[in-house]
């Protein structure tokens, strides 16, 4: 009954008439476990608890809605409603992506239905697009900005010329961002996120340590500059394609062309952008956390449990979109081989030739330039911005320590992958 579970609870009370005119039966909250009490919400009778099992094992409750997040208790607590026959809602997208292969397991020998779809960009119905609105495609590729907290940040330093760290700290103060915000800025949150809609996309298990993951911790406000200087946004993205190598399984900082619709998603909202064969680019925008836009994805899924809870043997719709049997043992591709373009900053002594050894390393490696510049500086180092076309990971990883290793460049570089998102 924190933020979320208030939520869902008030929107039950509240369209209590109209959630029955869809499913044909009253929903009754039987039973409520909570730390302490939620002053959003008028309780009435229903009955309140501090023990979160005592609910998973109340025989006169068919279906447990988990809003605690982490791992455990709730892995714990969502077993132990599946072996109790209980149908299962969720919010928690750290359990579904780390536990979901032996929680979905579980349910499909017990027979009952875990529903997620709150855990990935709060209110929008990804999930249910993937495994039913898209159905007929073959998803070729989807990127998308599913952590509000990095979001805000970067568009707080691009629009009002902020660093980072003021920004994260406005964010804590807005609560936004947590007190350790390092799942938020470091990816960690969107990884988790990302490892399910790909999941759901491509018919593979769920993998969340393959996911590649780096944070926009390291994102200056110059390299926001430059970006947009140069026609770009940077926007924290997870991406997830389809190659013949294998599958794409990555969240980082990336330059997208200003005029692309994901570069135009602002503050704290989300968006989901999928490309199927048949669709073509389908984009899914809205409010990605909250408690109220959480809780329409969590009541969302107790509607569908309970229209299909007469069902043989409710599993209408496959938990991972495919039937256990038909999920790919397709591998995900390592970064080292992921193909895509780069912006590189790097500081320079300001003297001739140092520009001819850079593009020399470069261009041994089979890297082409799209662009440079060379900016004007106060001092004797200067700062040298550069837009490579597409090449594999590793080739740029072996340039990258060449160019740094020259006696002429000062420190580390810094690199931010570059996607068009064409289509």
């Amino acid at each position: 009954m924190g933020t979320v579970g208030g939520g869902t609870f008030n929107v039950l009370q509240r369209n209590a008439s109209e959630i029955t005119r869809r499913t044909g039966r009253n929903i009754i909250v039987e039973q409520v476990a909570q730390r302490r009490t939620n002053a959003t919400c008028e309780m009435g009778s229903t009955q309140i608890t501090e023990d979160i099992f005592a609910v998973a094992n109340n025989p006169n409750i068919d279906v447990v809605v988990e809003l605690i997040g982490g791992y455990e208790p709730a892995k714990e607590l969502v077993l132990t409603a599946i072996r109790n026959g209980k149908h299962v809602v969720t919010a928690n997208k750290a359990l579904i992506a780390v536990h979901g292969n032996e929680i979905f397991a579980a349910a499909r020998e017990h027979k009952v239905v875990v529903a997620y779809e709150a855990a990935i960009a709060g209110g929008i119905p990804i999930i249910k697009s993937l495994r039913e609105g898209l159905a007929g495609n073959q998803i070729n590729w989807l990127a998308g900005i599913i952590n509000g907290t990095g979001n805000f940040i970067l568009t707080e330093m691009r629009d009002k010329g902020r660093d980072f760290a003021d920004v994260l700290a406005e964010a804590q103060a807005l609560g936004y961002a947590e007190a350790d915000p390092t799942f938020d800025v470091e990816g960690i949150d969107a990884a988790h996120k990302l490892t399910i809609l790909s999941s759901l996309a491509f018919g593979i298990p769920l993998q969340f340590d393959a996911c590649f993951t780096e944070g926009i911790s390291q994102v200056s406000q110059e390299d926001v500059a430059n970006a947009e200087a140069l026609g770009y946004r940077i926007k924290h993205l997870g991406i997830s394609r389809r190659t013949d190598a294998g599958i794409e399984l990555r969240v980082h900082p990336t330059l997208i062309p200003e005029k692309r619709l994901l570069a135009n998603v602002h503050g704290v909202m989300n968006a989901v952008l999928v490309d199927g064969d048949a669709v073509g680019p389908t984009l899914y925008y809205g409010a990605g956390a909250g408690a109220e836009p959480t809780a329409s994805a969590v009541v969302a899924d107790i509607v569908d449990v309970v229209r299909d809870i007469d069902l043989e043997n409710s599993t209408r719709v496959p938990s991972l979109a495919f039937g256990q049997e038909d999920l790919s043992a397709t591998s995900i591709l390592p970064m080292e081989q992921v193909e895509t373009a780069y912006y590189l900053r790097m500081m320079a002594n300001e003297k001739p030739g140092v520009l001819a050894q850079v593009t020399k390393i470069l261009g041994e490696r089979g890297i082409s330039i799209e662009a440079i510049e060379q900016k004007g500086h106060a001092t004797e180092q200067v700062p040298v911005v550069l837009l490579t076309n597409r090449v594999v990971e590793g080739q740029m990883n072996a340039a990258i320590t060449a160019i740094e290793a020259l006696d002429d460049i000062i420190g580390q570089i810094t690199r931010i992958r570059v996607e068009n998102l064409d289509g």
